[in-house]
Parts: C-alpha cells; structure tokens; sequence
C-alpha cells in the first residue's frame, strides 16, 4: 500500500471549498497529503478548511481567482514559498449554465471557457514550471462523462470539458519527459450541492437510474480513490489517461 502514499506531499485542490472538490481534498488528506484548498468565496473557504482540520488534516488555503492570470501565479509562487512544493494538483474548479444553445448568452460562453478551460492552462502552467524544475508531479484535471457525452442545452460545458480532456492529453505529451504525469479525472453524475435540484428532480433521476448501469447516482466519495491512485506512485507510468468514475454510463447506449 506505500505505493499508495501521499504522506510528505502537497496537494493543491481548485475549486475545493465544497462539493466535488472538497471531497477530492479529503481523499487526498487521508492518503497523508497535506492540502490547500482554493476558492474565491473567503467564508465557504475557511468553513472547509476548519472541517478538514477538526478531522486531523493539515489544511492551508489559497484564496485567488483561478481565471486571472496575474493571481494565479502569485498564489502559486506563494504557496511554494509558505507551504512548500506542490507535489499534487488537481484543476477541480468549473461551473455550468444551460440554455438552448441558439439562445446561449455570449457572455456565459465566455465565462463557461474561462473558468472551466482557462483556469486548467493557467494553474498547471503555474504549477508545472516549479514542478519542471524538480523534475516531478502529478496533475489531475477535472473532466466530465460531458467530456464524450453531449445533453441538450449544455453544449457550451460540454465544449469545456472535451477541451479539458484534450488539454490533459497535451499537457502529457508536454510533460512527460519531466516526470510530470497529468492524468483526467471525469465524474459521471453525482450528488453535490449543484446537482440537488436534479436529484430531486424524480423524472431527472428516474431517467439516470434507467441510464447508468449502477442503476444510481454516484456519492462523491467515491472518487476518491481514483484521485489517490492518479496523485500516486501507483500510477508513475499512467500519463495522458482520462478515468471515468461514471457508474458505467459511458460504456453503453
């Protein structure tokens, strides 16, 4: 199971103050990472760190806006320095707005690129240049089963994710001879504060049941040992990979 450690690492998590991204930081704690949480809400921030340190993880937190480019290499070079080196990043922050793509706003287009592809750019091109210079890391990228799957009125965030899922592949290609793996992680459908409207929604989750193999929705737990696996030496040779924690719902029709 050592190949499985975290223990000495440090583990920067995106978007990690709720939801998907919390959940990955706690998995991340648990193999013995010491972690920094990221958002932009201060409050939703420092309520995640508390509950991650009253469960005997050492927590720190970046707070910064992961689609500024100025911010981001400053939060990145001051972790390095207070915090020590990055070992681990996960890109995890993202967003959705739906509407039917003829009546998409531009200005969510836009905001739905910035946050869901920029954001991956910028922070890994951050971290990877401190992690070049060690001649090793680990990136997980957040992608989606909307990184091969399209619904209607989400074409945008479906373009946002199949980009993410490419990106990863480039960043691979990039890195690898750096001893930088950067691996996909891609959720299916999982129950989160974002997606409680839907799993309350009884058609919606009547649909996805009939859909998905597992018959169910997905907890948020359990990608976490798909996020340790990706974050460890367990998977030193896995580079380029996008792995779907799906309930199965891409392999089939």
């Amino acid at each position: 199971m050592q190949l499985f450690s975290l223990k000495g690492r440090i583990a920067l998590v995106t978007g990690s103050s709720r939801g998907i991204g919390l959940a990955l930081a706690r998995a991340l704690g648990e193999a013995g990472a010491t972690l920094v949480l990221n958002g932009r809400d201060e409050g939703a921030l420092g309520t995640a760190r508390d509950t991650l340190s009253a469960e005997g993880f050492t927590t720190h937190t970046a707070r910064f806006d992961v689609t500024d480019p100025d911010a981001v290499r400053t939060a990145v070079d001051g972790i390095e320095r207070d915090v020590g080196p990055i070992a681990v990043l996960v890109n995890n922050a993202g967003l959705q707005r739906r509407a039917p793509l003829e009546d998409f706003p531009v200005a969510d287009w836009k905001t739905i690129m910035s946050t869901n592809v920029d954001s991956v750019f910028l922070v890994a091109q951050a971290v990877a240049r401190h992690m070049i210079a060690r001649k090793a890391g680990r990136i997980i990228n957040v992608c989606s089963v909307q990184s091969e799957l399209a619904r209607p009125n989400i074409a945008p965030y479906t373009a946002s994710k199949g980009a993410v899922k490419m990106l990863t592949k480039g960043m691979a290609t990039d890195w690898g001879k750096h001893n930088i793996q950067v691996n996909g992680l891609a959720p299916g459908y999982f129950k989160t504060e974002l997606t409680d409207a839907l799993v309350r929604d009884e058609a919606f989750s009547a649909w996805l049941a009939n859909r998905t193999p597992a018959g169910r929705w997905g907890n948020v737990a359990e990608l976490g040992g798909a996020a340790v696996f990706l974050a460890s030496d367990a998977a030193s040779f896995v580079n380029g990979h996008i792995l779907y924690v799906d309930g199965g719902i891409t392999a089939s029709l």
